[in-house]
């Protein structure tokens, strides 16, 4: 149960998101439009959460995949979506300022 419970929100083994960069995932950011001009990673890609799933064709699916927003929230429902729409590798980066920091 704890195990389901971690997965689903994204905690698990330490994951090295530099590594994961340096290999060439992608980072998907998923706050607004208004958000993402206010202040984003380079090199990120903004789709908004309420149109990731009709973007979905901008993310390539044989690549790993970060996501990220403000806090974690919407990062962790991005995650989900792509996973259950058949991306394999997907983590969530949470907080787009923390995974600035990682990467």
């Amino acid at each position: 149960m704890i195990e389901t419970i971690k997965k689903l929100l994204g905690i698990g083994p330490k994951v090295s998101y530099s590594e994961l960069v340096a290999n060439g995932a992608i980072i998907v950011d998923v706050r607004t439009k208004g958000e993402f001009q206010g202040g984003h990673i380079k090199g990120s890609i903004n789709i908004p959460l309420d149109s990731l799933r009709n973007n979905l064709t901008k993310i390539k699916k044989n690549k790993p995949v970060i996501t990220c927003c403000a806090s974690g929230a919407r990062s962790a429902s991005a995650k989900m979506l792509l996973k259950s729409s058949g991306y394999s590798e997907v983590y969530n980066g949470g907080s787009w300022m923390r995974l600035q920091n990682k990467i």
